[in-house]
């Protein structure tokens, strides 16, 4: 895989995983909202499951295609990758911090 195919799979990747990160944050702001008051024991399992789900998902977008690399012996490329996509969500999570105290 060149360089240039991995900058921009590792930014599609980061960017969806900041996509599902909000989208969770947005479920989670307005869970009592589309659920209403839900019991303790419910509520705690609810969470949990949606922990386990969020990880699996941010997981696979962020080490999936660098799994799938480094088994195909792609090394180099598979380290490149997850550097890639871990410095655009760096590069992403400081950009939503400007636009955080801009406003």
């Amino acid at each position: 895989m060149k360089n240039k195919k991995i900058i921009q799979y590792s930014l599609i990747h980061a960017v969806l995983a900041v996509i599902y990160v909000f989208l969770v944050a947005l479920f989670m702001q307005n869970g009592d909202k589309i659920f209403g008051k839900i019991g303790d024991f419910v509520g705690v399992a609810a969470f949990l499951l949606l922990f386990v789900i969020s990880a699996t998902v941010a997981g696979t977008l962020v080490l999936g295609k660098p799994v799938m690399l480094y088994i195909d012996g792609d090394k180099k490329e598979a380290v490149k990758m997850l550097g890639y996509t871990v410095l655009w969500l760096l590069f992403l999570l400081i950009a939503i911090f400007a636009i955080m105290i801009l406003i």
